[in-house]
């Protein structure tokens, strides 16, 4: 069975969102071992200088290294590659077979995922030019894993 973590910078503030995560992280259980890595956010001013947001970058991407050798690593972030529901379920479906048992889907803070662990990336991923709550990444990011197992699996789920 496949390994997937998510790693991502902070935790859920909202209820409405931790339970959607809940109910996606009961549905995967068939399909993969999720782990949720939440890491600690950089502290920021309200409004900080580019300097300021560069180092806090830093910062996350020394706590996510640690987390990152040896798995299939999707760095999810704006200038990422877009992919349809189905190509990622192929995606999901060729890593075992490439050899990796482990996937790393990694949500950056609000201010995104510092160039090195971007760089580390074997993907680069966008869900869409559209801007969204940074909170709200978790949640779509286990729909899509849901629905590409789903797909993979030929479920009904996906429409």
């Amino acid at each position: 069975m496949l390994n997937v973590n998510i790693i991502a910078v902070g935790k859920l503030k909202e209820n409405y969102l931790r339970m959607a995560c809940a109910e996606y992280e009961k549905r995967l259980g068939a399909f993969c071992r999720l782990g949720i890595i939440e890491l600690a956010e950089s502290r920021l001013p309200e409004k900080p200088s580019e300097k300021e947001i560069l180092s806090a970058l830093d910062e996350e991407a020394q706590a996510m290294e640690k987390k990152l050798s040896g798995a299939y690593n999707i760095a999810m972030c704006i200038e990422g590659k877009t992919l349809s529901s189905e190509k990622f379920s192929e995606l999901i479906t060729r890593i075992p077979v490439q050899g990796k048992s482990t996937v790393n889907i990694i949500i950056g803070s609000s201010y995104g995922i510092a160039d090195s662990i971007k760089s580390r990336a074997d993907l680069r991923l966008s869900m869409s030019p559209m801007t969204f709550p940074h909170q709200l990444a978790r949640v779509m990011v286990l729909e899509q894993l849901y629905r590409a197992f789903m797909i993979s699996g030929g479920g009904k789920y996906h429409k």
